[in-house]
Order: structure tokens, then sequence, then C-alpha cells
């Protein structure tokens, strides 16, 4: 597996010391988590985190990476071309009846 050693947002690692590189899958697979968390809760990454993780060298450590109720996650996937997984999160009812859904 390739070395990584930016972009790796500091922001991501609150309660630790940001690696300097990711050289495993585990360190990969933690960044994703991480990723998505902030991701879902409004803290968007910045551009050369988005376009890192869209590499291919991502792939294995996205699928590993199972967070159903992440809608980033889900993301994640379909940028990897994974298979989907059963979404667990909340669809709210304001958005799930919005008759122009379907052009979004």
């Amino acid at each position: 597996m390739p070395k990584v050693s930016s972009p790796i947002d500091g922001a991501l690692y609150p309660d630790t010391a940001p690696p300097e590189e990711l050289t495993t899958l585990a360190d990969r697979v933690d960044f994703i988590a991480r990723l998505c968390a902030a991701w879902d809760f409004g803290l968007l990454p910045g551009w050369e985190t988005v376009m890192e993780v869209r590499k291919e060298s991502w792939r294995q450590a996205v699928d590993e990476c199972r967070l159903f109720t992440s809608p980033t996650c889900h993301l994640l996937r379909q940028w990897h071309h994974l298979p989907p997984l059963p979404y667990l999160g909340s669809i709210p009812a304001y958005i799930r009846e919005d008759s122009d859904l379907a052009y979004v």
C-alpha cells in the first residue's frame, strides 16, 4: 500500500496527534471514519483531501469502513464504484415527501 503523507487534516484528530503518514489499511480506515464523521456534521474537507480519497489506492479502505448511518460513507462508496450497502440513517419526512427530490 502506498504511503500517504498529505493531505492529512489535523482537525480530524482532536483526540490525538495526527499521523505523519497513513501507511497501513487500519490507518486509512481510521482516517475515512474520521473524515465521514466530520463531513456528516458539516465540517467539509479541503479539496485536496477529497481528491486524495477518490484515488483508487483508497478503495479498499473505503470498502472496509462500513458506517451504515453515514451519508458521506455511502457517497465515498459510490465514488469508488463499490456495491451499495443498506443505509440505516433517517430521511426526514419533509425531504422524503418532497416532489422535487427526484430532480436533485
